[in-house]
């Protein structure tokens, strides 16, 4: 028997695959068939390895459901792919293995990528419309804030399995796109030691572990990693801090588990940069520093009880807490006033000046502030800030947060109508409570773009720049069912829904300007059925869903036109956001093909879908209507997100390869006037007051359109494996450019090789190039004040298109030292496993 578990978070789909024994043991082929749960509770399960005439195949003892009886597109990925190079990443093999994942690295960190999936952005940025739910171990991981996704939390060399599919409404809030979740190892899962040495370009340097191990019927797991990089551009250097530990325990009607996650990251990324200074210096950044520091602690209980052999419980609980310190520094739009040249004034609406004060109420004298002579730089630096500077703010926030949450469902496996039939009914809990202070510095610029400390806390007299602390409080409640019927052997038919519940509020710490009470609720809906063409090979699903996502208190807080956001997130106002109500349309083909020994002796696997998501009264984070760099929430009418998806999958014993292909049309559907200041096609011709018209069918700014994926392994020898892949995707267009009237950030190919050798039997060295052709290439793309910020390398820039640039070339190397004692019996790990 072989001990593994399931997953009741996302479907999981299971592709035929070449697998290496622990211990070093042969290679051998399964044939397996995808066991899957719809639901949001996650609760390890047994299955165990039957044998039939084409092969061991992994059946449920208790639980799944077969993916193809989803209604819905799936993808997989397992330890193997995030570990396909050699050292674990998840970001990684998200971006390079699933066809309609992009990544937009808008932060400029490898850390903290903004994930879009089929348009949703799943992103650490909090100016970003969060549109997929993220789980980790069956517990909702986005922030309660602001509804984020820190990736750098989680410890990749932990990770067991992601699991990734369309829109489900039993995923409750933020599931607009669809839902992501993450398992990771258990001592049940993994037995066994290792330890991961990375180093490489950049100055990158890395330590991983893990250790698994079972006694009877407990396991213990724990795992860490320890990341240190000076980052390939200027002044971007990054610590990573992660741990992870896990206790189980199997009875024999259930199982339990406790675990832990922590981390603690200082993560520096500074974003885009204008076009000239990159052509000028491809490693410089616009203005610094850009940094984030993390910390988080969580702990959780789970488990599953059978009550009968037919119906059975799983729940989970945990407690968590989530600090986070930011520090962005930006040119500041400040100069002497004209009222007074002794004092300073920040320019607002109409060209009109307000005076800074400090945190006393007295004026900001301009001698306090040491600035910099960029006139003996070059002298037309002193024509444009005759009138005193340049200055520079430095944001800072202060967010901690207090998670909690748990959620319990019964799983019932009773014969309806004299048809198989499984009914899930559940409910869930996720509350949060957060205190936020921002405050903003004036300090002089550097020579090359970096604040000046110390600075001094300013105000405005017109109120937008100001010190803030607030205090919130959410509560999700949902309660959910999930009930799938064997109409026939090749029939499956499944409804869905779940009634979601969101009260949040905000009360102002310093006045009353960001008090509120806000309360959403809503029932989505879900129906789905899938046919079995042809049993084991052709599977053909259909389904329509909705789901809904209620603002969060970050974009509550920042809802007013007349009292913007800075780009970290300062909240003052408070007008009403509409909920977001997404309603999907989705329908494919999936198969298999087995291939005879006499040709290679694998399997091919493929699918093609067709997706179709509108979303009303959708929220966006538009600019600012008069000032570069702030912006706010405001609901922006419809959009559309609708495309196709198609995936070819072969896998042999000695090779494997894939082809993923995306098309995602994400597009405006309401006619509507937007802000655009620093569009140079705005109606003001570039300047920060100008506006744009944005049409029905004008695409969203950050979305791909489209994108080919391609990859190949080749185990030479028993020893020596080597693998290749690529990357292409369209540009995209900037944000800020809604109109799509400007250049977008330019169609990239990206090609990587790996290798990896095994010395021995617990020791391997591997390798591997990113970027290896050194193409220059860029992700995400916005608009830059060039015209306020002295660039000394580029003194006559004017272009102000900013880009998010890759990484160029890099070459990296390690070491692995497994420790696995001998199997009672051969406990078998997938190399490869896609669906």
């Amino acid at each position: 028997m072989r001990v593994l578990r399931g997953s009741l978070i996302a479907s999981v789909a299971l592709l035929p695959g070449q697998v290496l024994a622990q211990g070093g043991q042969a290679a051998v082929t399964l044939d397996e068939i995808s066991v899957v749960s719809n639901t949001p509770v996650a609760a390890p399960r047994r299955v165990i390895t039957a044998p039939t005439s084409a092969g061991p195949r992994t059946l449920s003892v208790l639980d799944g459901v077969e993916r193809d009886k989803l209604p819905q597109n799936t993808s997989v990925l397992t330890s193997a792919d995030i570990n396909r190079v050699g050292f674990p990443s998840a970001i990684r093999a998200l971006d390079e293995r699933i066809g309609s994942i992009s990544i937009n690295n808008a932060q400029g960190n490898p850390f903290q990528p903004t994930i879009t999936y089929r348009g949703f952005e799943a992103s650490p940025l909090g100016g970003s419309p969060q549109g997929v739910a993220v789980y980790v171990n069956g517990t909702r991981f986005n922030t309660s804030f602001g509804d984020t996704v820190q990736w750098d939390l989680i410890p990749d060399i932990a990770v067991d399995r992601i699991e990734l599919e369309g829109s489900n409404p039993a995923f409750g809030l933020n599931a607009l796109g669809g839902a992501l979740a993450v398992t990771l190892k258990n001592g049940f899962t993994y037995q066994g030691s290792e330890i991961n040495l990375l180093g490489g370009s950049f100055g990158r340097g890395a330590v991983a572990f893990q250790h698994g191990q079972r006694v009877d019927n407990i396991g213990f797991y724990v795992a860490g990693n320890k990341l240190g990089e000076d980052g390939w551009r200027k002044h971007s250097p990054s610590r990573l801090n992660q741990i992870y530990a896990d206790l189980g325990v199997l009875a024999d009607k259930g199982e339990f588990h406790f675990n832990v996650i922590g981390a603690s990251n200082s993560l520096t990324g500074n974003g885009t940069a204008p076009v000239e200074l990159l052509a000028a210096k491809y490693n410089d950044v616009f203005t610094y520093p850009d940094q984030t520091k993390n910390d988080f602690l969580r702990f959780q209980l789970s488990g599953t009880y059978d009550i009968t052999p037919t119906i059975s419980v799983q729940g989970n609980a945990y407690y968590g807490l989530f600090k986070q310190r930011t520090a962005n520094g930006d040119a500041a739009d400040v100069e002497n006033c004209e009222a007074d040249e002794r004092f300073l004034c920040s320019e607002g609406a109409d060209d009109e000046q307000f005076f800074l004060r400090d945190r006393s109420g007295n004026r900001i004298r301009a001698n306090r502030i040491r600035t910099f002579d960029f006139g003996s730089v070059n002298p037309i630096f002193a024509d444009r800030f005759d009138e005193g500077g340049p200055y520079a703010f430095l944001n800072q926030t202060r967010t901690d947060t207090d998670n909690f949450g748990a959620t319990i469902q019964t799983t019932v496996r009773e014969t309806l109508f004299g048809l198989p039939n499984r009914f899930v009914l559940g409910g869930s809990y996720d509350g949060g409570r957060t205190r936020f202070t921002a405050d903003n510095s004036i300090g002089g610029l550097t020579f090359d773009r970096g604040f000046q400390t110390p600075g001094f806390v300013v105000r405005s007299d017109d109120g937008i720049i100001t010190p803030v602390s607030v205090r919130t409080s959410n509560d999700y409640g949902g309660i959910y069912f999930s009930n799938i019927t064997d109409i026939t052997d090749r029939l499956t038919l499944t409804l869905q829904g779940r009634f979601n519940m969101a009260h949040i509020v905000l009360k102002d710490q310093i006045g009353t300007a960001l008090n509120g009470d806000h309360y959403f609720q809503r029932f989505n809906p879900g129906i789905g059925a899938a046919y079995k063409i042809i049993p084991d090979y052709l599977n053909v699903y259909g389904g329509y869903s909705e789901a809904n996502r209620a603002p969060t208190p970050a974009e509550l807080s920042c809802a007013d036109p007349q009292a913007p956001c800075s780009l970290t997130n300062f909240f003052v106002g408070d007008p009403p956001l509409k909920q977001v109500v997404s309603r999907t349309v989705e329908a494919g083909f999936r198969g298999r093909i087995p291939q005879p020994d006499s040709l290679f002796g694998g399997i091919f696997s493929w699918k093609a879908g067709f997706f179709s998501t509108r979303n009303d009264d959708d929220i966006l984070f538009v600019p600012a209507p008069d000032t570069i760099g702030r912006a706010y929430f405001r609901n922006v009418g419809s959009t559309k997100r609708q495309g196709a998806e198609v995936s070819l999958a072969y896998n042999a014993p000695n090779w494997t390869a894939f082809v993923d292909y995306a098309y995602v049309d994400a597009t405006f559907q309401t006619p509507i006037e937007l802000a655009a200041p620093g569009n140079p096609f705005n109606s003001a011709g570039g300047d920060e007051g100008g506006t744009v018209q944005v049409r029905p069918g004008n695409r969203l700014p950050g979305v791909a359109p489209h994108q080919v994926k391609l990859g190949v392994q080749y185990q030479v020898t028993p020893e020596w494996r080597v693998g290749a892949l690529a990357r292409f995707a369209t540009g995209k267009f900037l944000v800020g450019d809604p109109s799509n009237l400007n250049k977008t950030t330019g169609d990239y190919a990206v090609v990587g090789f790996n290798t990896s050798y095994r010395v021995s039997e617990n020791i391997e060295v591997y390798g591997y190039v990113e970027n290896a052709l050194n193409r220059r290439y860029a992700t995400f793309g916005t608009f830059s004040p060039v015209d306020e910020v002295p660039i000394i390398s580029v003194p006559n820039a004017s272009n102000n298109r900013s880009l998010a640039p890759g990484a160029p070339v890099a070459a990296f190397g390690g070491l692995r030292i497994l420790f696995a004692p001998p199997p009672p019996a051969p406990v078998i790990e997938p190399l490869v496993r896609k669906g």
